[in-house]
């Protein structure tokens, strides 16, 4: 394949009026559209849509991994979430760990059995049909498109065929072997190779008859014990019957007029919050899209907001958030007022956290309601293990815990760690509304650029008059600390011009440009749908509000939106 795939893709925005579905293949985004068209809602449809992402895009996702949900009611106004993130089995403390002989310095490999959490996305798909869903459809309903789905086997896209030979090369070269579920003949399949999983859609289908028991009580969960502890891992049986999604309210944040809600924690939605406060301090517009003045000040402002997100941001179970000073717009004044506008910072503390690999997708409904949803394995197949006739590896998301003890991120048994996966929503600020008034529903995933995306999407349309796809399709910047220099490093996309590249050394930041083909995947995978053009400064802001639908769709994965 060619590694300087071009992604510029050139794409119009899709415009709709009943529904729309977006996602990062257009298999999943098709069986969305059939969910709603046969009477479903946006909460039937995301949960269609993950199933389907599951199947066509393991390397990314599955059911041995976490979910996050937000959803919007178009008759009430009111936004509701799910953290479907997992704990770490009981048994794994911090002694437990030490007496194996890790530390801070030494924790467990990546793919290590010991990484694995309970996987919380099947129970964050039930629960999400169950207090979202529309009713008129079946959970087995919900799940039979892409348990056919597997088992009749669909060709591999071209970005995903690339995913998936790089992270079982990964899983390789670190010694392990991805189970024989997710591979032909022992190989990854190669781009428009047909690919059936019909373990996979044994287990889905199981779980659509009979619910989460299907899954945490029943021969899935025996198979997960079975082949973490074969692996030297320590989840028993009772760490899995015993897991439930949290039920949430979202946090949120105002800027020029719109609300962005985001997941709290122990998600990392607080960082994409606390990075649009300190960037509401400057003059974003007057700068000029993706100049040197935008991108040091973005880039500041990121080291700020992630530094402040890895020191306070934990399970909430465990440690206590001071979420109302962080977003306390005085702070992020407070916080603005470190950046110099010639020179980079010099000590900002950073975070401790690895790249992922995740996938986001969003439905709108007739009926104006909305599902914001990410889905993850966290690093590619994650652990690599295949649990026994199951069709899905389990996720590594454990490897995002610190062994520093004392540390808000600290391992402990049963604590769920600082999460990278983040849905979002964004909403009209007026207080005088009589609801809250939906704007966009839209995520951009991929571990520490989450929070990242989000805000540079979002001010790609509200500061640049972006459409959708024009927001996603814009070059973008991903600020990376990199442990083996101990430096901060600033990635530009290709499309960002050099003389910028060259001003921001000048300005003393470690630069990396241009970043091409495939390389480009750690800018994220974003998906967007607004409703009506908000975003346009063209309108007429006194005109009657447009209830049309524009989607984007990024051109760095394989996906679409569709409409009807």
């Amino acid at each position: 394949m060619d590694t300087n795939l071009s992604f510029s893709s050139r794409r119009s925005p899709v415009l709709c009026l009943h529904g729309c579905a977006a996602s990062s293949q257009p298999i999943a985004s098709s069986l969305g559209i059939d969910i709603l068209k046969r009477g479903g809602n946006a909460a039937d449809a995301a949960v269609a849509i993950a199933a389907a992402l599951a199947v066509t895009e393991p390397c990314s996702t599955g059911p041995g991994g976490d979910a996050f949900c937000l959803f919007y009611n178009g008759g009430t106004g009111e936004i509701r979430g799910i953290n479907g993130s997992g704990r770490l089995p009981m048994a794994q403390t911090l002694d437990f760990l030490e007496g194996r002989g890790y530390n801070a310095e030494a924790p467990p490999s990546p793919s290590d059995a010991l990484n694995v959490t309970v996987p919380g996305a099947p129970a964050c798909w039930c629960d999400t049909v169950q207090l979202f869903g529309s009713h008129k459809l079946s959970l087995q309903e919900v799940l039979s498109g892409a348990a056919e789905l597997a088992e009749v086997g669909f060709p591999v896209a071209e970005v995903t065929a690339h995913q998936w030979a790089k992270w079982v090369a990964a899983l390789r070269e670190a010694g392990k072997e991805l189970g024989g579920d997710l591979l032909i003949n022992g190989h990854a399949p190669k781009c428009g190779q047909v690919f059936r999983n019909p373990n996979l859609a044994r287990t889905l289908k199981e779980l659509g008859e009979h619910g989460k028991p299907a899954f945490y009580k029943g021969r899935v969960a025996q198979a997960i014990v079975d082949i973490i502890n074969q692996s030297g891992g320590v989840m028993t049986f009772d760490d899995l019957s015993s897991h439930d999604s949290e039920v949430v309210t979202p946090i949120s944040t105002e800027y020029k007029g719109v609300r962005l809600w985001e997941p709290p924690p122990n998600s990392q939605g607080l960082a994409a919050l606390l990075l649009l406060n300190i960037l509401d301090n400057f003059p974003l517009k007057a700068a000029g899209h993706n100049s040197s003045d935008y991108i040091h000040v973005l880039v500041e402002a990121v080291r700020l907001a992630q530094t402040d997100a890895v020191r306070y941001l934990g399970d909430p179970d465990h440690v206590t958030i001071p979420l109302e000073t962080l977003l306390d717009k005085r702070y992020s004044h407070q916080r603005a007022q470190r950046i110099s506008m010639g020179r980079v910072m010099e000590e900002v503390e950073p975070g401790l956290m690895t790249g992922s690999d995740t996938v986001y997708f969003c439905v709108i409904d007739s009926q104006g309601n909305a599902c914001s949803f990410v889905n993850s394995t966290y690093m590619g197949f994650g652990s690599g293990l295949v649990p026994k006739d199951c069709g899905f590896s389990l996720q590594n998301r454990g490897a995002s815990f610190s062994l520093r003890r004392n540390h808000v991120n600290c391992v402990a048994g049963g604590k769920r760690p600082y999460h990278t996966i983040i849905p979002a929503l964004l909403t009209d600020s007026a207080t005088t509304l009589e609801k809250t008034v939906l704007l966009a529903a839209l995520g951009v995933m991929g571990a520490l650029m989450q929070p990242q995306g989000h805000v540079q999407v979002l001010l790609n349309m509200l500061e640049f008059g972006m459409n959708p796809q024009q927001a996603l399709d814009a070059p973008r910047v991903y600020v990376q600390y990199d442990h083996t220099t101990d430096q901060w490093s600033v990635n530009l996309e290709e499309g960002i011009g050099q003389e910028v590249a060259d001003e921001l050394r000048r300005r003393g930041h470690k630069v990396n440009w241009p970043i091409t083909g495939h390389k480009r995947s750690q800018f994220g995978r974003g998906q967007i749908i607004t409703v009506g053009d908000w975003w346009n400064p063209s309108v007429n802001q006194t005109d009657p509000p447009s209830r049309v639908l524009w989607a984007g769709s990024d051109p760095r994965a394989d996906g679409c939106a569709m409409g009807y």
